[in-house]
């Protein structure tokens, strides 16, 4: 393994000036592991252990293209969905709705035209309060399916991108109509489970003890947000608060797992780019990968983000690179042209979210890698 010693102290810099307590990166290059590290701790409270290569991280919104886009591009292959089909077709609890006319393209291209978030796991907690086990039930799912719904559009659809936790809760449900099958069981069988990409997995349910949570996964978990609205320093509980309510399995959030699993997703795609034989082809790999779907002034492909103009992927990745971020703090890009794979994660938002200095740190941290290891 080639080590880099200003990758290296980049990343801790980052731990000395607040940008996080601890962090995991991962580099591949040409199909080899150049670089490995971890830095920092646990948490920011007193005398936590050190991170290392198997700490697992709160994956957040990497959870929209490691296992919904992922998933996705399956079943489009298996020719049981086509890119174009209404949601409405395939989740009848829209039809009619402002929501339903939406195709799956533009739901994966964030121009549906539904708003970027709303707060829906204030009514739900509500109406646990005066009917507990409502949170995590399906009659949870069965309600933000039912808000969906009620949605007015918030833009013309196909007009522009507004990114959306909504449009990606819905193709959640949707990776499950088709299917037949749960969302988590379905990504563990068909993409994790073959991938060997272990740890990485949904958990489900609410607070546990963070010892159950590390014997589950099989690995130590860095806690996220000491969370006003649960009361609690959440470790293994996953942060987004939608996320939470729905059980901890949705389409936009609720993966934990180590940098070396993230990255056996990433070789899936990045194998499939180059048409070497394995879980996606070449041509469901560059139709979800590129950046021509006809949305104006946009950089979503489908399900993932593509660089641009101050793009956190830095200055030096490829126009074809394709990738995406987690609020938490990770990050996973990918460019197919140089056959580099970065995998950042980190959990910024402990003990709160109002640290924003990873805006900063990841474009930065990508300019390092590109100019230590391929020397441009």
């Amino acid at each position: 393994m080639v080590m880099s010693n200003p990758i290296q102290s980049a990343l801790q810099a980052a731990v000395d000036d607040g940008t996080f307590p601890g962090a995991v990166l991962a580099v591949r290059l040409r199909g080899a592991m150049v670089f490995e590290g971890a830095v920092g701790r646990l948490s920011r409270q007193g005398a936590e252990e050190a991170v290392t290569v198997d700490t697992g991280y709160d994956l957040a919104s990497l959870t929209k293209v490691l296992a919904t886009t992922t998933a996705l591009a399956i079943l489009m292959q298996r020719g049981l969905v086509k890119v174009d089909d209404r949601i409405e077709g395939i989740v009848k609890e829209l039809q009619g709705s402002a929501a339903g006319g939406a195709t799956l393209r533009q739901l994966l291209t964030h121009s549906s035209g539904l708003p970027g978030w709303r707060p829906y796991y204030e009514r739900l907690a509500a109406a646990d309060a005066a009917q507990p086990g409502c949170l995590g039930s399906p009659a949870a799912r069965e309600a933000v399916l039912k808000y969906i719904a009620q949605e007015d559009l918030v833009y013309e659809r196909g007009s522009r991108s507004l990114y959306s936790d909504l449009g990606f809760m819905v193709l959640g449900f949707a990776v499950e109509r088709i299917s037949g099958e749960s969302l988590d069981g379905f990504c563990s069988a068909h993409i994790f489970g073959p991938l060997g990409a272990r740890p990485l997995a949904y958990v489900r349910g609410g607070s546990r003890s963070a010892f159950a949570i590390h014997h589950e996964l099989g690995c130590a978990i860095a806690p996220t947000e000491d969370d006003p609205w649960r009361g609690r320093l959440l470790c293994g509980e996953v942060h987004d608060e939608n996320a939470y309510a729905l059980g901890g399995v949705a389409g936009h959030a609720g993966l934990f797992g180590t940098a070396r699993a993230v990255l056996a997703v990433s070789e899936a795609w990045m194998d499939g780019w180059h048409s070497k034989p394995g879980l996606l082809k070449p041509d469901t790999v560059r139709l979800c990968t590129m950046n021509r779907q006809g949305v104006p002034n946009s950089s979503w492909a489908l399900g993932w983000d593509t660089p641009s103009v101050r793009s956190s992927s830095g200055t030096r990745f490829s126009p074809e690179s394709f990738g995406h971020l987690g609020f938490t703090g990770t990050s996973l890009w990918i460019d197919p042209v140089k056959e580099l794979e970065v995998v950042l994660l980190s959990n910024r938002v402990h003990p709160t979210r109002r640290n924003e200095q990873i805006r900063t740190f990841r474009p930065h941290i990508h300019d390092v890698i590109c100019r230590e290891l391929l020397k441009g």
